[in-house]
Order: structure tokens, then sequence, then C-alpha cells
């Protein structure tokens, strides 16, 4: 519920700044580029949930039938000098701008803003083959916008890099959400994305979950310490 909370209240007072950056950007791509304004495609939320996700239309027409037999076991991470961006999808792909209209699905409980992200039938099946279970990345959160791979880089990571990535900040959802790391990450992303700040290297990104679920274990150990002590004291004292 708290990450829930975080994704609405996020998006309703941010709405002010990204409706306007989306309409003039879907104009853009309506002027420069041409229709489709909006690009759609079937992909993996969660272990048994897919759906139609929507985003504003950056490459030409049905590059996806391209990159899905070239890069399946790549997350789909096109270079960024790829022939098949347009020129204004270029710059907004840069920006993440196109990513923006997902805001839709978060606001539906469809998708999250920090968490793993959504893969294409290609792409999961691909990695399914050559690593294995990777639906562990969802277990504690549906897809997001962004997380810990995006403050290093799409295409600076390996596969199983992303994965471990992703898995850990899993796992940190599971052992102990925190809205200040959801926070950390969000302020991070815009950062790095805008230039303002270096990329992470996967360790100190790695890092920014970490440590909180090792706060969060520390914690419940102690406090089922603390309970077993004075459970003892109780008994002994009766005794």
């Amino acid at each position: 519920m708290r990450k829930r909370l975080f994704d609405v209240v996020v998006i309703v007072l941010a709405a002010v700044a990204w409706v306007p950056v989306v309409a003039v950007a879907a104009l853009a791509v309506l002027v420069f580029s041409g229709r489709p304004i909006f690009y759609r495609s079937r992909r993996w939320v969660g272990p048994k949930a897919a759906i139609e996700m929507v985003k504003l239309r950056v490459m030409v027409p049905h590059a996806n039938k391209v990159l899905e037999s070239v890069d399946a076991g790549r997350f789909l991470n096109t270079p960024p000098d790829s022939p098949l961006y347009t020129g204004v999808g270029r710059i907004l792909d840069r920006l993440g701008i196109n990513e923006i209209p997902q805001f839709v699905h978060v606001l539906r409980g469809e998708m999250t803003i920090v968490g793993p992200r959504p893969l294409t039938d290609a792409v999961r099946d691909a990695l399914l083959e050559e690593h294995g279970q990777i639906d562990e990345r969802w277990d504690s959160t549906p897809a997001g916008l962004t997380g810990l791979p995006q403050l290093v880089g799409r295409i600076a990571l390996t596969d199983q890099q992303r994965l471990d990535l992703e898995s850990a900040y899993a796992r940190m959802v599971a052992d102990g959400y925190s809205i200040r790391t959801d926070f950390k990450i969000l302020l991070f992303t815009v950062l790095i994305t805008f230039g303002v700040k270096k990329p992470l290297a996967p360790e100190a990104a790695l890092d920014m979950v970490r440590g909180r679920r090792t706060r969060v274990r520390t914690l419940r150990t102690a406090r089922a310490h603390g309970y077993t002590a004075a459970a003892t004291a109780d008994t002994d004292a009766v005794a």
C-alpha cells in the first residue's frame, strides 16, 4: 500500500509538468515523424501478467520486427546511434520522455514507478532460456518505469548484471519497502538523464538497496533477540 501511495502521489503532483511535456512531445512526433504517434507493444509486467504497453513512438514504423530478431537477448537495448531512431525520437528517447505515457499503466495499478522493466515475449523467452528463472524480479513488485539498471545505463550492463540489480531491488521491497529508496532512485534517474549527475557503477547502484536490506534484517534480528530475552526473564522470574 505504501508503494502504491507513493506512485499515485508522485504522478498526481507532477501532472502539472508531465502532462504538457507529453502533449508537446506527441505534437513533435506528429509533425516531424508522422503517424502513429504512440507505439503499442505487448509486455510482461509480472510472472503471469502481460499488458499492451504504450509509449511515444521514437523509431521508424515496424522497427520492433527488426529488434526482436536481432537483440532479443539484450532487453531490446538499442544503441543510441541506431538508424532505426527518427530524428525527434532520438531526442525523446535520450530524455526518457517516450516512457512518460506509461504513467497511465501506473495509475491503473498495472505497473509501478520504480521496479524491474517490462519484457516483450521474445526477450522474456530468450532470458528464460539463457538464465533460467527470471520471474523472481516480479515477486514483490510489478514492472516499473525506472529502476537500478537505469542509474547505470541500459547499454552498460550485461543481461546478468541487469537481472541481479532488478532481483536485488525486488528482495528489498519484500524485506521492507522504503519510500525513501524509491524517491532516491527516481531522483537519480532524473538527474542522470539530464546530465546533472554521472551514471553509477553497478556496485554503487546495488548498494542503494543492499544497505537497506541489511539494516532491515539487523533490526528484525535485534527485535527477535529482545523478545526472546524478555520472555526468558519473565520465565525466570516466575520460577
